[in-house]
């Protein structure tokens, strides 16, 4: 053979769906070979069960299924060679796996070595960890086979060197975070330049709650030079060519852009924004709804969500509800009726007036001797989440919650009210990003020859709840500018309080913000799910006690 095709099969699985996933294998494996002529076939990290599984690992019937299904793939005696992941049971131990599939045969099991258990990663709760390198004569060469987490040690590669290998196959299920791409694009170099290997690097794509898979499969040839000829937050089955050159040995033939690249003409903006409505789509569709709907207030943080479920749904599948109050100003209602009419959204207008009076009724007698506090302010809100959940019951459509990574940090969101709703898609967003989102998805539409997504005064005029008369946000917060680069350092970074006074922070203004972010846990734990952008989200990612006695201490 002096020519090898492969298809990398980056696909959008559902997790736990066995018999759907393995049916989408066995297509698109005849695809590959059909139209791409296709010798190699590889589909990503627990492809059969989707990643990450959790817990359906530890049903007893997960297993017979998976072996239900390898068989299957096996049945159909494909005139090619697969490679297909999945959690392999061997006696009381589990494995995270991949079968090497040839002509219908399992010819090679790998299990994978190192099994993350950091982030959003908890492997080891499941699976045991393999030991030994898997090295197949394929093709007149010798191909390894390694799975995600291997990749990022040194023993694995060098196992597969030393045992001979020519080809490096590496499949994944890596989830985005904004730093990520250029990570796995150096990764890549470094091996195969140290080993003189060429690898080939499969992800899977698809949002999983408030997990994003962005895809962009990747190449690395013999020298280090890596080419993503896989696309990204999208499905592709990516065709690659390598030649033989020697005695075994692989030369990559690509026309696509570097690694270096693509990852210099992607802004931070851009792949936030394809994370976000790729998350969405993906939360949506495949919990079986078509629609959603959310609070449009005339401020940037709905703004941004109308947007964002437009691009992931369309216009007709989202509907905006402005809920009123004495409270709320005519730009409000103007800003939110222009840009629901400018994205073409079902609009509604539900005034809370006589819902608030009616609960103020109500509490008139227990309340009585008490002074208006922040109490009354959260009725209104929570006169909006009743709304919307009854709209939602009533016509089946999901509801967004609109609520920013600054403002879920701080608890500054009110529990039952702006925070009810099935998914955020600003959950791990700042309110610093908010922004530039908004400016971003603009700089799209002028592009395209459209009027602005977003009116520029929803961006431009100052941010408010509009709960009291005349409230802006930052009387009762730090300005926003200050706010998220503190919330950074003590969430996303692990600085101690002391440390951020030292970077050059206001000393009280970092006590209070510290404080807030420590006694409003037992409110992100109601808060629901969300898209993950950064390194530390609040979710799978950070685990704090609602119930505890730390204290942090400004020296």
């Amino acid at each position: 053979m002096n020519q090898l095709n492969v298809v990398m099969a980056q696909l959008n699985f559902l997790v736990g769906d066995i018999p759907g996933n393995t049916q989408r294998i066995i297509e698109t494996a005849q695809q590959a070979i059909t139209e791409h002529e296709a010798h190699l076939v590889i589909y990503p990290e627990l492809s059969l069960t989707a990643y990450p599984p959790e817990d359906l690992l530890l049903r007893p019937a997960l297993c017979k299924r998976v072996e239900r299904a390898l068989q299957q793939i096996c049945d159909a005696n494909l005139p090619g060679c697969l490679v297909v992941g999945f959690p392999h049971s061997e006696g009381e131990l589990l494995y995270n796996a991949l079968a090497v599939i040839d002509h219908g045969k399992l010819i090679a099991r790998y299990r994978k070595q190192y099994l993350p258990n950091y982030q959003v990663f908890d492997e080891r709760r499941y699976f045991s960890e393999g030991e030994e390198p898997c090295v197949v004569s394929l093709f007149g060469s010798q191909v390894a086979f390694t799975i995600c987490e291997d990749l990022w040690h040194e023993e694995p590669m060098r196992q597969a060197a030393e045992a001979g290998a020519q080809l490096m196959v590496n499949i994944n299920a890596s989830p985005f975070h904004t730093d990520k791409l250029e990570q796995r694009i150096a990764l890549l170099e470094n091996r195969a330049k140290a080993h003189a290997i060429p690898i080939l690097y499969v992800n899977q794509v698809g949002g999983q709650d408030e997990l994003v898979f962005d895809g962009y499969s990747m190449v690395a040839d013999a020298n280090g030079q890596v080419s993503v000829p896989g696309a990204g937050f999208a499905e592709a089955m990516v065709p690659v060519t390598l030649s033989l050159v020697g005695q075994g040995q692989f030369a990559v033939q690509s026309q696509h852009e570097t690694g270096k690249e693509l990852a210099t003409r992607l802004s931070l903006e851009k792949r936030c924004y394809d994370a976000m409505v790729l998350g969405l789509r993906d939360y949506v569709h495949k919990n079986g709804f078509k629609d959603v709907m959310l609070g449009l207030s005339g401020g940037i943080d709905s703004g941004l969500t109308l947007a964002i479920a437009v691009d992931a749904l369309g216009a007709e599948h989202v509907t905006a509800v402005m809920m009123p109050y004495r409270y709320t100003s005519d730009l409000s209602l103007s800003l939110a009726a222009e840009q629901a009419k400018r994205l073409g959204t079902r609009y509604e207008i539900l005034p809370i007036n006589k819902a608030y009076e009616s609960f103020a009724e109500i509490l008139e007698a227990p309340f009585a001797g008490k002074a208006v506090d922040l109490t009354e302010q959260n009725i209104q809100a929570r006169c909006r989440g009743i709304l919307l959940m009854a709209l939602s019951n009533k016509f089946g459509a999901l509801v967004l919650s609109t609520g920013n990574k600054s403002e879920v940090a701080v608890g500054y969101c009110t529990l039952y009210g702006d925070m009810a709703g099935a998914f955020n898609v600003l959950k791990d967003a700042s309110k610093t990003l908010v922004y530039q989102l908004a400016r971003y998805r603009n700089n799209v539409a002028a592009e395209a020859g459209e009027a602005d997504a977003i009116p520029e005064q929803v961006i431009t005029r100052p941010p408010s709840a509009e709960l009291a008369p005349g409230q802006k946000d930052e009387d009762s917060l730090p300005p926003y500018d200050r706010l998220d680069q503190i919330i950074s350092l003590y969430v996303e970074q692990d600085y101690s309080t002391a440390d951020i006074v030292k970077a050059g922070y206001d000393k009280d203004e970092v006590g209070k913000v510290a404080r807030l972010i420590d006694i409003n846990e037992y409110k992100r734990r109601q808060a629901s799910p969300g898209v993950r952008l950064t390194l530390r989200a609040f979710g799978r990612d950070r685990r704090y006690p609602i119930t505890q006695g730390w204290k942090s201490e400004v020296v």
